[in-house]
């Protein structure tokens, strides 16, 4: 097995500084989530989430997040096999090793926190690149087109569904066609058809889960959103992530899962923040005491703030 002759030291100040990435963005997306905790019906998280979808420069970003990713799990297993390779036969009497022991578990962490990314993926971004079925929601204001509001406002006067309005209207031009020229019977035929056409979009908005600001319709399915993309491709529908995550943090086997995922990542960054420093050669012994305390208060606080989110979703605070 032959691969790239590259120095081990410079293998690991790729992962340092590829890690150090990833830390920030850990402390961004903690952040992000404890929008999820407001009590807004989703308002602040929701726009966040629009805002990061419909944002060029963010999808950029995630492009080189999602690349950033995938180069820290190929290099920490470039180097786990080059050192293997370094090295194949063991010693054959293990001896104390002054290593810490988060050093260690590093590898298993990983490979747990790297299952957890393939669920997280599966529940929430596969969702949003569509490769995975989800909950979905709507700017309203983006389907209010003039032969929606027509029918909604027909609908209203004469209390009548939109389908209802339409069959009427058909009705009235059946009953009248002989007095109609061929001109004036193929122009109402279009609008009725664009009537029709729009009897689906206008009976969603009258049975639609609004938002608390009537801004976004919400709880839509897969199949409302098949048939918003078909009949108006421009509306934007999105991932209503905030009603997707509630629903999972009620399940207790959802709860547990992340929880075991947050402790593993807890080890993994509590060994991985002041190795970054020492890899990097910034660390000294004037500061390393503050170093390991700078640590150790990141790590809880990433720890804590996701895991916060699962457990209080859970205990429906």
């Amino acid at each position: 097995m032959q691969l790239p002759q590259i120095h081990s030291i410079t293998k690991k100040m790729l992962v340092a500084c590829v890690g150090a990435f990833l830390l920030l963005f850990l402390l961004f997306h903690m952040t992000a989530n404890l929008f999820i905790l407001r009590h807004d019906d989703g308002a602040w998280y929701s726009a966040f989430c629009h805002f990061m979808g419909t944002n060029w420069v963010v999808k950029i970003f995630e492009v080189i997040l999602l690349g950033v990713v995938a180069l820290h799990i190929l290099l920490t297993l470039w180097l786990v096999v080059t050192n293997r390779l370094a090295r194949p036969t063991r010693y054959q009497q293990r001896q104390r090793s002054k290593t810490h022991p988060g050093s260690k578990l590093m590898m298993w962490t990983g490979i747990l926190i790297f299952a957890f990314l393939v669920m997280h993926f599966c529940q929430f971004y596969f969702v949003k690149i569509g490769w995975v079925k989800g909950e979905y929601m709507v700017e309203v204001e983006k389907l209010q087109t003039e032969e929606v509001n027509t029918l909604m406002q027909y609908s209203v006067q004469n209390q009548m569904t939109p389908a209802d309005v339409v069959a009427g209207i058909e009705s009235q031009m059946a009953m009248y066609a002989d007095q109609l020229s061929e001109e004036e019977q193929a122009e109402i035929e279009a609008n009725i058809a664009s009537l029709r056409d729009a009897v689906p979009v206008a009976d969603l908005i009258a049975q639609g889960q609004f938002s608390q600001d009537r801004k976004w319709i919400r709880h839509l399915d897969y199949s409302q959103r098949q048939m918003l993309k078909q009949t108006m491709p421009k509306c934007g529908v999105e991932p209503d992530f905030y009603y997707m995550c509630r629903e999972l943090f009620h399940n207790p086997l959802m709860v547990i899962l992340y929880l075991i995922a947050f402790v593993a990542l807890f080890f993994h960054l509590r060994h991985a923040f002041p190795s970054a420093f020492q890899t990097l050669g910034l660390n000294n012994y004037k500061y390393n005491t503050a170093i390991e305390i700078c640590g150790q208060a990141y790590t809880w606080l990433i720890t804590l703030g996701f895991a916060a989110v699962p457990i209080l979703v859970y205990l429906g605070l």
